[in-house]
């Protein structure tokens, strides 16, 4: 048997002594790892929508966008505005918890005319006859170093009146 170099000492470095713990320090962190995995695999982390709603005597909205994304990720929001009472001039204003840290896309169908109302995006959608639906597509990507809390209001008027409103959140995650 050859014999054990000078730096070397066996019952520390071989037999392990006083290291027994080490691997319950490894698998500790394995389970840590596959944790997080797992509730991204639940998607805790995800980007499933919900359904949100509000409800006036002139007209329903619903928005149908996720509660909570990632950086990076490219979600759409879809907003379904059903005119009760004929809207002579519809306007979608987004509260800036929807663009803050946020990278807007495409918005389908174009609305007539893009503005800001105190510091909110106002979409101009133009006259909606009663009963009948107008669906906005708005396509977003979240920016990597948005991470946070945000509210998402969103509001319908009809010209200078206030219709309905909506609140909501959205969580980002890095």
């Amino acid at each position: 048997m050859a014999e054990v170099p000078d730096y070397l000492v066996l019952r520390r470095h071989r037999d392990l002594a006083g290291r027994t713990w080490h691997p319950w320090v490894r698998r500790a962190l394995i389970a840590l790892v596959m944790a997080g995995l797992v509730l991204g695999l639940l998607n805790v982390f995800g980007q499933r929508p919900s359904t949100a709603s509000a409800v006036a005597p002139e007209a329903s909205l619903k928005v149908y966008s996720p509660t909570s994304v990632r950086g990076g990720l490219l979600f759409e929001a879809r907003f379904h505005l059903t005119a009760r009472r004929d809207l002579k001039d519809a306007i979608l204003v987004l509260g800036s918890g929807w663009l803050e840290g946020m990278t807007l896309n495409t918005i389908e169908p174009s609305p007539v005319s893009e503005a800001s109302k105190s510091g909110r995006l106002s979409l101009e959608l133009g006259h909606i006859p009663a009963g009948q639906s107008y669906i906005l597509y708005v396509q977003f990507q979240v920016n990597p170093t948005n991470v946070g809390h945000r509210s998402q209001t969103v509001e319908l008027d009809d010209g200078d009146r206030e219709i309905l409103s909506l609140r909501r959140s959205v969580t980002i995650y890095p």
